[in-house]
């Protein structure tokens, strides 16, 4: 659990409603006179257990008697979720797009525990799935530096922030058991009346679990958008991960559609050495006196060609910092490295 505030993202689809709840306002109190004034109403989402009590003392205690605001307030406890049959869920996030600004207190998702703990109609979802998929979700995690705490990573000096794309995919899933043989399969109806698609999952032999999710090409977008933006604020480098060497299609369209072509600054020596060890041993398994030199050769032709001055952009931070190199100064792109390397090997080689 955790506590989190919200922007809401703009021109986003809306989902049935039902009247925001007649408690969204707080009673007022009675605080002291001077106090920030806040133009706008913030949403207030309400969670569980022991994070509600701490989240109720820091909105008395430090929030409230120093800023004037309208909080629009929705009860995401358990047994409200549990009442409204996750309605209020919906509501709290239909209100964020209002009023684009929305605190969260850490709420419960339920497990078969929970369910039974609190006698619950049913196992709810995760409510910061349900509003991420309402607001366009995306998850910005930045750690808060104190400097008097070590870090876990000691040669970590400054802050990394993991962005999520928390939209669609195992949010929005449909996922199933199975008790017997058979075949699962997904397939796609075209709304042009053009021909169905189909995909043969798994043929169960017995027993088993399966799972459908999916994603948008817009909501991909939006969250490369939004990454960029952060970026942007924080004038920080920006990197993108998937795994797409596996989910080929899958998060191959989300690399697709989140990245530019550019020339990039890949460090390739490693995957060199890869080869060159590889060799090496083929040479000393075959007796091949010539093919090991040739590994040996290669690898000290890229020390030699990172030594004079050319190399990648990693290894020229490590000398300069990466705040501080710039492209062909302190290092080129990975193209250009290898036609290097390529270059100082054939005049090793005798080749020039």
């Amino acid at each position: 659990m955790a506590a989190r505030y919200l922007r809401a993202a703009p021109a986003l689809r809306r989902l049935p409603r039902c009247p925001l709840p007649a408690a969204g306002e707080q009673q007022r109190r009675h605080y002291a006179d001077k106090r920030i004034k806040v133009a706008n109403p913030v949403v207030e989402m309400d969670g569980d257990e022991m994070t509600r009590i701490i989240w109720a003392f820091i909105k008395e205690k430090l929030i409230l008697p120093n800023v004037d605001v309208q909080l629009k307030y929705f009860d995401l406890g358990l047994p409200h979720r549990d009442k409204t049959d996750d309605q209020v869920t919906i509501d709290s996030a239909l209100a964020t797009q209002k009023y684009s600004v929305a605190v969260k207190c850490a709420t419960i998702t339920p497990d078969e525990a929970r369910v039974e703990e609190f006698k619950l109609k049913k196992m709810w979802k995760s409510p910061n799935g349900t509003i991420r998929n309402i607001l366009g979700g995306t998850v910005f995690r930045e750690p808060i530096i104190c400097k008097n705490i070590p870090r876990l990573v000691p040669g970590w000096t400054k802050p990394i922030t993991i962005g999520r794309h928390a939209h669609g995919d195992q949010y929005k899933a449909t996922d199933f058991v199975v008790d017997k043989s058979g075949t699962f399969k997904l397939v796609f109806t075209p709304k042009d009346g053009s021909g169905s698609k189909e995909w043969e999952v798994f043929n169960f032999p017995g027993g088993g679990v399966g799972m459908g999710m999916y994603n948008t090409d817009e909501s991909i977008s939006g969250f490369a958008h939004s990454c960029f933006q952060y970026a942007i604020q924080k004038k920080w480098p920006l990197y993108l991960s998937t795994k797409n060497t596996i989910l080929k299609a899958y998060d191959g369209q989300l690399t697709t559609l989140s990245v530019q072509g550019r020339p990039t600054s890949t460090n390739p020596i490693a995957s060199i050495f890869a080869w060159t060890r590889g060799l090496e041993h083929r040479g000393k398994l075959d007796s091949n006196p010539d093919l090991i030199k040739f590994a040996q050769t290669l690898e000290k032709v890229c020390v030699d060609t990172v030594e004079s001055g050319t190399m990648t952009k990693d290894l020229a931070g490590c000398i300069h910092g990466l705040a501080n190199v710039k492209l062909n100064e302190h290092f080129v792109n990975t193209t250009d490295f290898l036609d290097a390397i390529k270059n100082n090997l054939d005049k090793a080689l005798g080749k020039k």
